[in-house]
């Protein structure tokens, strides 16, 4: 069982994104109880009141953005943008009847146990994984309710890496989770995770026309497009019943990866940073070239020689879109938060905070360019700085006007795996090869509050302002950091 230890030395390995198979190898405390405990304290560290949880989404509007809950950060317990994994099974979100769980590692043990308690363990449940798992392999025996299908990737350094959810309710409606965790222990305990949780998604009027109730931003088109290329006829009666659900509510888009070479096509680039691209070129507003992209992520892949090479050629030239041509405007600043060995051996669980951090010396070597881009992970105002993220997030914003022009939460983590890499050598046209699935959401302030963009840190015109996960201005490495590798827990 892949899963991480909070107190013993791990043994870790390397992310997907880096070119192996897990985030991180060790045994959960609490999946190796023998049998459910009846106290929910025993099982879930931070427990809040049941029931509470669909007024807390509705407070959320209109970003639907949350954090997951850290443990021994107790402000965290009563934030009110926190979230625990039992407030997304809460019923007061909906009776759940059934659900999809698409993850990379998945603790069935660690999960059934939430289904337990949140009083829905005998509901079917598909679980498509991408991580080796031999319990997986055998839950339906014990489990008839549970279906458990390992996601065939087409090579060895393909990831299905995606975490998101599909709850369907009682009442015929359902609801749509990204997510950046995986689904054991560890990741809902002292590491800084993003959730964004969609609104109650009602089913159409049988005799609806079959484009009723698509979301302003195509996400129902999207995420099936999406769910289809798994090629799981398991699959099937979901793509059916989000076919006849009303997504009209759904102020975000849906950005997926999937593996494979991918054109432009009518509807723009359909997967990976193209697609980011498409949207942007679409739908944002003018944005100076004096504002960067600010990047984030828990992993780093083999980026090349310089920052021409990928950052700029493929990812920045991408991100860099507006609704305006780009004409000679110049390319942004590239700005990357990801933690130093300050920041780890600072955390909350000292050095084994990094277990969720596969950024390999191996590959770090390869590309001394990039510490001059490197920034401390921060988050004092969000009680998280010494959480370490597992969140991925990409933006851009403006300190002067205290504006965020677009926000990304998504699985993917920096590198061509998760992103793609163009083709330049196509004779046709530029193909994009990506080799992982990943799933995010992307928030453009047109669609979410009417506006050209989001408020940075303060209320504008009665709009709150958009939670970023870190603290604004970024902190710089200094001369003597330098970033976390995984290899210094092999060292211990």
């Amino acid at each position: 069982m892949k899963t991480e230890k909070r107190a013993s030395s791990p043994k870790p390995s390397t992310s997907s994104d880096a070119g192996t198979r897990s985030e991180i190898e060790s045994s959960s405390n609490l999946a190796k109880k023998q049998k459910i405990t009846k106290n929910i304290r025993d099982y879930v560290p931070v427990v809040v009141e049941k029931g509470q949880m669909a007024r807390k989404l509705e407070a959320a509007a209109p970003y639907n953005f949350f954090l997951t809950a850290i443990t021994d950060s107790k402000p965290t317990h009563n934030e009110p943008l926190t979230i625990t994994l039992q407030e997304i099974l809460d019923e007061s979100l909906g009776t759940i009847v059934e659900s999809v769980q698409i993850n990379f590692m998945v603790d069935i043990g660690w999960l059934l146990g939430h289904y337990y308690f949140a009083g829905i363990l005998d509901t079917p449940l598909l679980v498509l994984y991408g991580d080796d798992t031999p319990e997986l392999q055998t839950i339906s025996k014990h489990k008839p309710k549970v279906k458990a299908i390992k996601v065939k990737m087409p090579t060895p350094f393909s990831t299905s890496h995606t975490k998101m959810m599909l709850l369907a309710y009682q009442d015929g409606s359902m609801r749509v989770v990204v997510s950046t965790a995986n689904l054991y222990e560890d990741d809902w305990h002292n590491r800084t995770q993003g959730v964004w949780i969609s609104p109650l998604l009602e089913p159409l009027a049988e005799d609806a026309d079959t484009a009723a109730g698509e979301s302003p931003t195509n996400f129902r088109q999207d995420l099936m497009l999406y769910l289809v290329e798994y090629k799981y006829a398991e699959l099937q009666p979901w793509i059916a019943r989000i076919r006849r659900t009303d997504f009209s509510a759904i102020n975000v888009f849906f950005i997926g990866s999937v593996p494979g070479g991918h054109r432009e096509g009518p509807r723009g680039h359909p997967w990976g940073h193209g697609r980011v691209s498409s949207i942007l070129q679409k739908h944002c507003a003018p944005i100076d070239e004096s504002v960067p992209v600010v990047c984030q992520s828990s992993s780093i892949g083999s980026l090349g020689a310089n920052v021409q090479a990928w950052i700029q050629n493929d990812f920045l030239n991408s991100l860099r879109r507006d609704c305006k041509p780009l004409g000679i405007r110049k390319f942004p600043q590239f700005k990357m938060i990801y933690p130093s060995f300050c920041n780890v051996s600072s955390s909350h669980d000292g050095m084994l905070g990094g277990g969720c951090l596969p950024y390999s010396r191996n590959t770090n070597d390869k590309q001394p360019w990039l510490k001059s881009y490197l920034h401390q992970w921060t988050s004092k105002l969000r009680h998280r700085s010494r959480a370490m993220p597992h969140i991925k997030s990409y933006t851009r914003f403006n300190l002067e006007d205290k504006s965020i022009y677009w926000f990304l939460l998504t699985s993917a983590n920096l590198s061509k795996a998760a992103w793609g890499s163009f083709n330049k050598n196509s004779s046709i046209q530029a193909c994009l090869r990506i080799a992982n699935f990943e799933a995010g959401v992307l928030f453009l302030p047109r669609f979410v509050i009417g506006e050209d963009t989001f408020p940075l840190g303060t209320v504008r015109d009665g709009i709150p302002p958009f939670p970023l996960p870190y603290d604004v201005p970024l902190t710089p490495y200094s001369p003597d950091d330098k970033p976390f590798l995984m290899d210094y827990l092999h060292e211990l």
